[in-house]
């Protein structure tokens, strides 16, 4: 009738008619970027001096550089840990998402806020490993190691994966454009989706941390961590290199054993 407003509301075909088409891309590496932090060898040396010093521990902190190194030596040399966690990291990393579950594993001294397939609809950029990623694992579990594969394996990797990502984010957007809800689509989606995250940590974490996600030829205890997570560890180990070269140098210098 003349004058009536109507209500018009989209069907689910609709949306999906507007919504953009949204292709598959591909990646092989890691994103790691330092977004902000309160971490520099001072943070160390006043938590540390405090315990003779008192409020006269702030006093110290510029007195004798070749001190200062010797303390924060002595101070991971000998374990005294507590030190370490008076600073912060936070970083933002983007990777696959079975990299995140490896990582959340590491749960003392670290805070995590991840993107989520609930609230957003989920990009579909997917992990597939470059020729570098070595591909076939020989020996048995704790005395295993991996060697390169063949061209005919990089390939069947790189097909076969690419040929699944696109299959799977075709259903997970067929189930979208029904009207199905993005907690329930997201369960047909890969672990080799990448995700996005805010970490947290402070030195002492993240020296954890390093330990066991880095291979390292002055680590006194060897560890195997799968490459994909040791790309991660290694940009935030360059990262806090930059911030506390001192406590770094130590860190190397007893077999990257966290205190």
């Amino acid at each position: 009738m003349e004058g009536t407003l109507q209500a018009v509301t989209d069907t689910p075909a609709d949306a999906a008619k507007d919504a953009p088409d949204l292709k598959p891309s591909f990646r092989s590496d890691v994103t790691v970027e330092l977004v902000k932090h309160t971490a520099a060898d001072a943070d160390v040396l006043f938590a540390a001096r405090v315990s003779t010093l008192g409020e006269q521990s702030l006093d110290e902190l510029n007195k004798d550089p070749e001190r200062s190194k010797g303390l924060i030596n002595y101070l991971m040399r000998d374990r005294h840990g507590s030190p370490f966690e008076h600073n912060s990291m936070t970083f933002f990393i983007s990777a696959p998402i079975f990299v995140f579950r490896e990582f959340m594993r590491h749960r003392v001294g670290w805070s995590y806020n991840e993107e989520s397939g609930r609230y957003r609809e989920l990009q579909p950029v997917f992990y597939v490993p470059d020729e570098s990623r070595k591909l076939v694992q020989e020996g048995r579990p704790g005395k295993y190691r991996f060697v390169e594969g063949t061209q005919a394996q990089q390939e069947l990797v790189g097909r076969v994966m690419e040929d699944s990502y696109r299959q799977s984010y075709e259903a997970y957007q067929e189930m979208l454009a029904a009207g199905v809800a993005r907690e329930v689509a997201r369960a047909v989606l890969p672990v080799g989706l990448y995700s996005s995250m805010y970490a947290t940590c402070n030195a002492r974490s993240l020296m954890h941390f390093l330990g066991l996600r880095t291979q390292h030829e002055l680590a006194k205890v060897p560890s195997f961590p799968q490459r994909e997570i040791e790309m991660v560890g290694e940009k935030m180990e360059a990262e806090w290199a930059r911030l506390m070269p001192l406590t770094y140098a130590a860190f190397n210098a007893n077999g990257r054993v966290a205190p």
